[in-house]
């Protein structure tokens, strides 16, 4: 593992200069593509990892920060925009409003700007990790610095537990 803001994106790189952000951008050998991999790789719970997602409602990319623990209800999200149709976005969509793949898409430094939804669970954590840009580097922040920094509006949207 290294850590350094070479490793990350050079869009996200760029966005961290932007904002004044001195974070410490961790890279691993290994792919942490998934909400799992990267908690096994930085040694946090799942529920640590913030999910980068981008859906499509109506038409229009909306970027919905979840814990890696949960998954997002299309339902709920649909509701909190007000939306007709709320569909996941395939790659070319994600690679198209964000300028990464999935896997790497972090909370912010996007290529366009988004409508941003983050789940109120988020908030349960002192210190969250997402995605640097690539799915081999990842940063922390605390969950209401990341929110704030994405533009964030706090909504309920994960699924409900039986």
């Amino acid at each position: 593992m290294t850590t350094s803001h070479a490793d990350a994106h050079p869009q996200f790189a760029a966005a961290l200069k932007e904002l004044g952000l001195d974070v410490e951008v961790r890279r691993f050998p290994d792919e942490t593509r998934t909400a799992q991999q990267a908690a096994e790789a930085i040694g946090c719970a799942v529920s640590e990892i913030v999910k980068s997602l981008i859906f499509s409602a109506d038409g229009v990319p909306v970027l919905v920060l979840m814990d890696g623990a949960s998954r997002v209800d299309l339902e709920r999200v649909r509701e909190e925009l007000g939306a007709t149709e709320v569909t996941r976005a395939d790659a070319r969509t994600v690679r198209e409003a964000t300028g990464y793949a999935i896997g790497g898409v972090p909370p912010f430094g996007h290529r366009t700007r988004t409508r941003v939804l983050a789940d109120r669970g988020l908030l349960g954590h002192a210190v969250v990790w997402a995605a640097a840009g690539t799915p081999h580097t990842v940063f922390a922040l605390a969950p209401e610095a990341l929110i704030a920094h994405a533009g964030g509006t706090l909504a309920d949207v994960r699924e409900r537990t039986a």
